[in-house]
């Protein structure tokens, strides 16, 4: 089976669907991500500001963000098994190609939230954010820091 390599199209999601997760090189979508956070980093040192924000939008439709933040929210987070109040898990390679392959922003909404029993017969609200969610919150987060 051949190797897949991030050419710049996929890595910035203008081109087809990813097949394999472990065929990706993850050592040019690394590369592609530190370049564009060092432009970042440059463009606020200099107080270019419409730069920064060209940068950091084209850093969150990155294809390449987008497969290392699934890869870190799915495969390394400690929550990675915890399920949002969807009640969906991704921990296999499929499921996270399919995430990837299937990737929308989603609009900013509050947290859902569920309410559960307390012993004293009262009902109280717990949110627990998707996973959709929590690799939405860390793209944008981590485009505001960098």
């Amino acid at each position: 089976m051949e190797s897949l390599v991030l050419s710049e199209k996929l890595i910035n999601g203008h081109d087809g669907n990813l097949k394999e997760w472990s065929q990706i090189d993850w050592r040019e979508a690394r590369k592609r991500v530190k370049n564009l956070r060092e432009r970042i980093f440059r463009a606020r040192k200099l107080g270019q500001w419409k730069q920064l924000r060209r940068l950091q939008k084209l850093l969150i439709r990155s294809r390449a963000y987008l497969l290392l933040t699934v890869g870190q929210i799915t495969q390394v987070n400690q929550g990675k098994a915890t399920s949002g109040v969807d009640k969906e898990v991704i921990n296999t390679a499929e499921q996270r190609m399919k995430l990837v392959n299937d990737w929308k922003m989603p609009k900013a909404n509050p947290t859902r939230r569920v309410y559960i029993p307390k012993s004293n017969g009262k009902k109280r609200p717990l949110g627990i954010p998707t996973i959709r969610d929590r690799v939405a919150q860390a793209i944008v987060k981590q485009a505001r820091l960098t």
